[in-house]
């Protein structure tokens, strides 16, 4: 069976009342040491649709950069090899139960140093069997892959050979004849290269694979995924590398302006990315290819993508190099609908959902209304005391995706605790509530929003277990200790989902299909 989301969204019928959960695939519970898409995936999938759920939203697929972060990638193509599952590795002979044998993980959390190299050695012993033990079908099939992928897959083998050899050094100080990819080098580079770059072809083609079949299961229970598009490309990634004639860069290939945004209410200095930003020029003259090969790309693993910092399609805040704040920067145009058209002319109807956070100006509202993409409101911004303040549910739109909070956010629990006390009564006035305690509050947020008349709500799966501010994803602009929760397996049997499966059915969010 197919998914039906494509169908429901852009915008979503009059009548469509759904409902999910976020949560990372890295945050799901597995006996080696970070979630992937191998059983414990597929039980999550079971346990949402049991509870009445439609959607399933995670963070970026790609290899994370730097702190683990999802949004820094090495590559806008690749995926992270992290989340492979061994447990398909053994169902498929590229492995035996014993090769599998792991170090002590911790029950809840990553360790991500530890996990890198428990899943990069369990690559390399699949891909010394691949050839004794893979049926004559598989091997077929990576050959295949190697070959429809080989535009961007050929390089990042090349670009993560070198990073090791080069200690993981950023790569615009490698020799320049690397740097600039002068043929003979990168000829060179590959054959000295030796079985690591097939490694890490490998490595890609069993990730792919594993997303692809966790896709079609979670079609087959009728239930649809949102993943993620950051808007922004890493400066030290394989995109920058192989393509620089598509970002603003200098002679050395460093970026001469950053991303960022600038100053406002809560970083009166704005705040300082560190992307290079695009030669839109460039991309223009392509007809946007790259663009469009990038989001069919991820629609292979996933139905709908949201679209991060959607304004800067409109404009972006360009910082100079050597700039002393955020400040410094100007607004910059970007393509506008000129790239919507392209996509809606490829794809047809639009599988975007935008995230029109932040500073939202009139030209980015007409921008999602010309492609009637539906926006993001979040109830943790509601309670500023203005009754027009858009997060409200009573100003929501239909075509609205609604959070109680963001991957960014921290916990509903965690953020009404830092509240004043006057702002904790406004919270419980609009709650219809006498001064509610931190222990509830989650609860009856979720009761808000999924009430309102958004067409889509979601939940992090922390605010429907109502934990506090430990539990937190990422704590922007901190450099560490991010990205790292996970759950237990406890979770399966979580007697919160019974009470989201009533609320589901409460207010008319559960899919009968």
């Amino acid at each position: 069976m197919e998914s039906v989301s494509f169908m429901n969204i852009s915008p979503f019928s009059p009548d469509y009342r759904r409902s999910g959960v976020l949560l990372h695939l890295t945050s799901l519970p597995s006996p080696y040491g970070i979630g992937d898409v191998g059983v414990n995936a597929r039980r999550w999938i079971d346990l949402l649709r049991q509870s009445g759920q439609s959607w399933w939203q995670f963070l970026p697929l790609g290899p994370a950069g730097y702190g683990n972060c999802p949004y820094q990638q090495a590559s806008t193509f690749a995926r992270n090899s992290l989340l492979i599952s061994p447990e398909q590795l053994i169902a498929e002979s590229l492995l035996n139960a014993s090769e599998c044998r792991h170090p002590h993980f911790p029950k809840v959390g990553v360790d991500f140093d530890a996990v890198i190299l428990f899943k990069e050695s369990l690559i390399e012993r699949a891909w010394g069997q691949f050839h004794l033990r893979a049926s004559a079908e598989l091997k077929i099939e990576f050959e295949q892959f190697c070959h429809l992928q080989s535009d961007w897959l050929d390089d990042f083998a090349l670009f993560e050979c070198l990073k090791r050899k080069f200690l993981t050094s950023q790569f615009q100080t490698w020799p320049w004849e690397l740097v600039s990819r002068t043929p003979a080098a990168l000829t060179q580079a590959r054959n000295e290269s030796g079985a690591q770059f097939d490694i890490i072809r490998f490595g890609q083609f069993l990730v792919f694979r594993q997303l692809a079949q966790l896709k079609a299961y979670a079609a087959s229970q009728n239930l649809s995924l949102i993943g993620d598009l950051p808007f922004f490309v890493a400066p030290d990634s394989c995109d920058v590398w192989a393509h620089p004639e598509f970002y603003l860069l200098d002679e050395r290939h460093h970026p001469v302006f950053f991303s960022g945004v600038p100053p406002d209410y809560f970083a009166p200095e704005g705040q300082f990315w560190g992307h290079p930003v695009f030669r839109w020029e460039t991309l223009h003259r392509s007809n946007y290819d790259w663009w469009l090969r990038r989001i069919r790309n991820l629609l292979a693993h996933v139905d709908v993508i949201r679209l991060d910092h959607f304004r800067a399609f409109v404009a972006a805040w360009h910082i100079p190099a050597g700039a002393k704040s955020a400040v410094e920067g100007t607004w910059q145009p970007g393509p506008g609908a000129e790239l919507f058209q392209v996509l809606q002319a490829e794809l047809g109807q639009l599988p975007f959902l935008a995230e029109d956070l932040g500073l939202i100006t009139p030209d980015v509202i007409q921008l999602l209304n010309e492609f009637e993409l539906s926006g993001m409101r979040v109830l943790q911004f509601a309670f500023d005391g203005h009754a027009d303040n858009p997060f409200l549910p009573a100003n929501f739109q239909h075509n609205t995706v609604a959070y109680t909070g963001t991957h960014d956010n921290s916990t509903t629990r965690g953020w009404f605790e830092s509240l004043p006390e006057e702002t904790r009564h406004s919270v419980s006035k609009l709650l219809l509530e006498n001064d509610i305690g931190s222990e509830d509050i989650a609860t009856a947020m979720l009761q808000l929003l999924w009430s309102s008349r958004a067409a889509v709500t979601i939940a992090p799966l922390q605010d429907l277990l109502s934990l506090g501010p430990e539990d937190r994803m990422n704590v922007p602009g901190r450099p560490e200790n991010n990205w790292g929760w996970r759950c237990s397996e406890e979770i399966f049997s979580n007697s919160r989902f019974d009470a989201l499966f009533d609320l589901t059915v409460r207010t008319n969010r559960n899919s009968t299909e």
